[in-house]
């Protein structure tokens, strides 16, 4: 049911509550097997039944509602699509352009979503929370807030930014050599 930004998933154990889960933590860039319950990440390719044959690909679309402009963009939706093959190739699309990532998870962070964001508080997940170390507790609610967004641009811009002074000072140390 939904109610006031909400989802909840219920049913009875093995219904595939954690399927659905685990479909939209994967959606979002999930790069832990184990996270999603598997040994390897093809575990979450469907491998098959006495009655039906196993598939070479698994593919979710997570599509969502950008009426609100929630994202940065004129899309009235916006398409997440993640698809893996059983050689290990895989493949991201917004909107069905085909994109890293990298993208992916820029975009969402944008808009205050990620696969660890606990939009998705998995079972067991409130309890971890409420007995994490308080850097770690902050962590996951700086991650929840966007917060890690900006300190991951922010890291990125500051390695950049040292890369040039160290060019810059390249530079300036062969002008001071060939004005000698």
């Amino acid at each position: 049911f939904r109610s006031d930004g909400v989802t909840c998933i219920v049913g009875p154990n093995g219904c595939g509550k954690s399927n659905v889960a685990d479909a939209v933590r994967w959606v979002l860039g999930e790069q832990s097997a184990k996270t999603l319950r598997g040994s390897s990440m093809q575990d979450v390719i469907f491998g098959g039944t006495e009655s039906r044959r196993s598939l070479s690909f698994c593919e979710v679309t997570l599509v969502f509602d950008n009426s609100e402009r929630i994202f940065d963009t004129d899309f009235q939706e916006i398409e997440i699509t993640r698809r893996l093959y059983r050689s290990g190739d895989s493949v991201y699309l917004i909107n069905k352009e085909q994109c890293r990532l990298k993208d992916i998870v820029s975009v969402l962070h944008s808009a205050g979503i990620g696969k660890d964001g606990y939009s998705i508080i998995g079972q067991g997940k409130v309890e971890q929370i409420m007995n994490a170390k308080p850097e770690d507790r902050r962590a996951i609610f700086e991650e929840a807030t966007g917060v890690m967004e900006f300190k991951s641009k922010r890291g990125e811009i500051e390695r950049k930014v040292g890369s040039i002074k160290e060019n810059l000072s390249i530079q300036s140390q062969r002008i001071d050599e060939a004005e000698s």
